[in-house]
């Protein structure tokens, strides 16, 4: 419980720091006399989300963002399965992959115009291209990373290649899988805001970038904290399903630093006190046997 108190108390402190920078209009380099205060954020808020257009643009970008999403990770999965056991996958796949991975998601708005009949394809496939390529680089390296002794166990007793894949190869890769989803959501929140942008209609992109031609930035931090929850919500959604998914894996407890933990000693039982005796007992005999056998080693080693 204290360490929720204490984020609460960071949230609420990186607040008030803002509102006090605000409405002193401080300009040291940093020039925060331009920036809307807490006040004027929530207030803006409060008035937008009483209307109907702030749901519109809720439910267009989360469509967006779900949709993609859910096409990258079976897309990126599968490749990564594939790419990880196929040579001849990876000879033929690889060099593609690794010449588009780095252009930026963004970079193919252009290409989403030309290619797609309406924006609302064009946009959810940026989102897909920008969340395919951390999942499919995540489950390559998962899947090359496992222990050939489970597969090998596995054939042992009969196993086929599809009862490797059920049983071995996804199950183990699984961290490394939602390692790369988590990473994937958060990059498809920052090009589905950008595509929404430049070529959308609706959505919380839309509408922040709306608001800044208007020069309404209260509006603009409306966009941006929401932009921020709605992130937030999805990954922690992502990380919970990977923790349930993979709840036999072993985990490790926080530990602060300097202050370990000590199991605490309860008293002996009369039996567990004579079962110590009798240890330490022929502990004692032990040692003394093996000093009477160092003794006589001596000795026979001086005759000699």
């Amino acid at each position: 419980m204290s360490r929720y108190v204490l984020r609460v108390v960071s949230l609420a402190a990186a607040l008030g720091v803002w509102q006090l920078l605000t409405s002193l209009n401080v300009d040291l380099w940093l020039r925060f006399s331009q920036f809307p205060t807490v006040v004027d954020v929530a207030r803006a808020f409060a008035d937008r989300v009483s209307g109907g257009d702030y749901w519109t643009d809720l439910t267009d970008s989360l469509t967006r963002i779900l949709t993609g999403f859910v096409l990258a990770a079976v897309l990126g999965v599968a490749t990564g399965v594939l790419v990880a056991r196929s040579r001849l996958a990876e000879d033929l796949l690889g060099p593609v992959l690794e010449v588009v991975r780095p252009i930026p998601a963004i970079a193919l708005v252009p290409v989403a115009i030309l290619l797609f009949p309406s924006n609302e394809q064009g946009i959810v496939f940026i989102t897909c291209t920008a969340a395919f390529f951390p999942v499919m680089v995540s489950t390559r390296h998962a899947v090359r990373a496992l222990t050939p002794v489970w597969e090998e166990a596995v054939r042992t007793m009969g196993g086929g290649r599809w009862r490797i894949l059920g049983s071995v190869v996804l199950p183990g890769a699984l961290p490394g899988i939602f390692g790369g989803l988590s990473v994937g959501i958060g990059v498809s929140w920052i090009c589905v805001i950008s595509a929404e942008m430049i070529s959308g209609q609706y959505g919380v992109g839309y509408r922040t970038w709306q608001d800044y031609t208007i020069v309404n930035y209260p509006g603009v931090f409306v966009g941006m904290v929401t932009i921020g929850v709605l992130g937030w919500v999805t990954s922690t959604a992502v990380e919970l399903l990977g923790r349930r998914l993979t709840r036999w894996l072993p985990r490790t407890s926080y530990v602060p630093v300097g202050r370990p933990r000590t199991p605490v000693s309860a008293a002996p039982t009369p039996q567990v006190a004579v079962r110590a005796e009798g240890d330490s007992q022929k502990q004692a005999d032990a040692q003394q046997q093996g000093r009477g056998d160092t003794d006589q080693e001596a000795r026979d080693e001086h005759f000699v």
